[in-house]
């Protein structure tokens, strides 16, 4: 075969420093829009993304062309800078360390888009750590609570 043709699809999750609730209703469609030219420069396609004042959420197809880790590196390295420079109440702008990426098949992806769009009304019931671990527990990724936060 004379190309190489991928389609892989992956749920993105991850928090703010501490999960410090500082994306505003305000910046969320700005920092949206950034997010999305960052993946699109890195040969990827946001699908969905959405969440709320302590994290977010993307779905999106992952370049065949570049590691997972590096992709999520500039998306959090770039968008970070990026809000710092949207006022003083972003100035100490951090995403946490880590982050969860999940593989999700073609027939979830309208499942995955409308839990996506319906964060704000989940977090009137869980936490985002009740929902990270919940994610962690449906893929069978073990983990140790020492090391998920910061």
């Amino acid at each position: 075969m004379p190309q190489s043709l991928a389609k892989i699809l992956v749920h993105i999750i991850f928090s703010t420093r501490h999960r410090e609730p500082l994306i505003s209703d305000g910046i969320r469609p700005k920092l949206y829009s950034y997010i999305t030219g960052i993946l699109e420069n890195w040969e990827c396609s946001l699908i969905q993304t959405g969440g709320t004042k302590d994290h977010i959420h993307l779905l999106c197809t992952l370049s065949k062309n570049h590691a997972a880790c590096k992709i999520l590196e500039q998306v959090k390295k770039n968008s970070s800078k990026w809000i710092k420079t949207q006022g003083f109440e972003f100035s100490k702008f951090q995403w946490q360390n880590g982050y969860g990426i999940f593989s999700i098949n073609q027939s979830s992806v309208e499942q995955v888009q409308e839990y996506i769009k319906n964060q704000e009304n989940h977090h009137k019931k869980m936490t985002f750590q009740e929902e990270f671990r919940k994610f962690l527990q449906k893929y069978q990724i073990p983990f140790d609570e020492r090391y998920v936060w910061d």
